[in-house]
């Protein structure tokens, strides 16, 4: 079963495409553009359409998301965490 998808191997988040991803859950994770899965360990639920974080990220990092600069990591973030509002802003302001 494939949980979250991203478009280009060197996104850095992910999106939930079903419903029900706990804290612990084994993400199976679809790039796209190469038709490879890889996994990521699930640290917080994540609700379908939210972003996951595949790897940890630092303050002041790109998020890459669909293959596109998305913004910048603003509260570090480890690999399986939610990515959202609370720690990734736009870079626009």
């Amino acid at each position: 079963m494939i949980h979250v998808v991203l478009h280009d191997a060197k996104d850095t988040v992910a999106v939930a495409v079903v419903e029900g991803i706990e804290a612990g859950t084994e993400l199976n994770a679809w790039i796209m553009d190469e038709d490879r899965t890889i996994t990521v360990t699930a640290r917080q639920p994540i609700p379908i359409g939210h972003k996951v974080a595949l790897r940890d990220m630092a303050p002041n990092e790109t998020v890459y998301k669909y293959g596109v600069d998305i913004g910048k990591v603003v509260a570090p973030i480890k690999a399986g965490e939610h990515a959202h509002v609370h720690n990734i802003k736009t870079k626009r302001w």
